[in-house]
Order: structure tokens, then C-alpha cells, then sequence
């Protein structure tokens, strides 16, 4: 969040992957730090997922990270 936050500062967009888990975390600590919503959610876990399925996390996203720094 603060790498997001320190390139919004610059100009810059940026956006961030995260899991479901860690939605709760992404906005508190985007509200500490004044930083505007940047983060897009996937399914959580991710860790035991096969190729394929990341392929399709991935698919599933690219249109919010797209939407997040073109927005």
C-alpha cells in the first residue's frame, strides 16, 4: 500500500492484487494513508491453485486493474 501510495503521490497511477482475505487490511490501510481505493480482489487462497486456475484469476482481473489505473 505504500509503494501504491508513494506513485499516486508522483503522478503515477498504480493498483494493487490482493485476496479477499486481505480486503478488510487494503482499505484500512489505504484510509490511513489518505491513498484513494486502489486494490483489486481476487479469490483467496492462492497458493494451491493450478496454472490454469491463475490464468483465470488473472483473466477475471484484468479488467478492474485496467479500470483502477485508466479511472
Amino acid at each position: 500500500m505504500h509503494d501504491i501510495a508513494d506513485l499516486e503521490s508522483r503522478g503515477i497511477p498504480g493498483v494493487y492484487v490482493a485476496t479477499v482475505a486481505f480486503e478488510q487490511a487494503g482499505h484500512g490501510q489505504a484510509a490511513a494513508l489518505g491513498a484513494t481505493e486502489a486494490g483489486v480482489f481476487v479469490a483467496h487462497p492462492v497458493q494451491d491453485r493450478s496454472d490454469e486456475e491463475m490464468k483465470e484469476m488473472a483473466r477475471l482481473a484484468v479488467d478492474g486493474l485496467l479500470e483502477r489505473i485508466t479511472g
